[in-house]
């Protein structure tokens, strides 16, 4: 199975976690973005689920659409889920996984919060792709904004 990252310009700048399963891509917008330090637990929003197609997508989503702005891969790779049960983890409220990307790496943790359906924290496990302290970086440079809306 895969997952993909999106950084996404839209009304806000947000990055896109999505992950295959079900046939699908289940996905979460992270307004900060996933970290690689255990500490930084990340605010992950439930959004709808995306044909697998999508993982592949980068471009300018037009003005007048939902989540119109830039959309470009941050990082992809592969996804294991922890259990032989992922769709009845995210039922329960906490999945488990390994992501081996070009950026991301190592076990993860969704844990929906209790007050909300919508909202889950996604927490880097401590393993040895931790690291303490950990920046992200965006892909979305000036020029690559400006090429990306020069598509529309």
């Amino acid at each position: 199975m895969r997952f993909v990252v999106h950084e996404h310009e839209a009304r806000r700048h947000h990055f896109d976690l999505r992950l295959e399963l079900g046939g699908v891509l289940k996905s979460w917008a992270v307004p900060k973005g996933p970290s690689m330090d255990p500490s930084q637990k990340r605010l992950a929003v439930r959004v709808p689920d995306h044909p697998l197609s999508y993982g592949d997508f980068e471009g300018a989503i037009p003005e007048g659409e939902y989540g119109a702005g830039p959309v470009v891969i941050w990082d992809r790779g592969t996804f294991a889920p922890a259990s032989d049960d992922p769709e009845g983890d995210l039922e329960r409220g906490k999945l488990s996984f390994a992501l081996n990307g070009r950026k991301l790496k190592g076990g993860f943790t969704l844990v929906r919060f209790k007050r909300g359906e919508g909202q889950w924290l996604l927490i880097k496990q401590a393993d040895e792709w931790a690291e303490r302290g950990w920046k992200i970086s965006s892909a979305l440079t000036a020029a690559r904004r400006k090429k990306l809306h020069s598509l529309d």
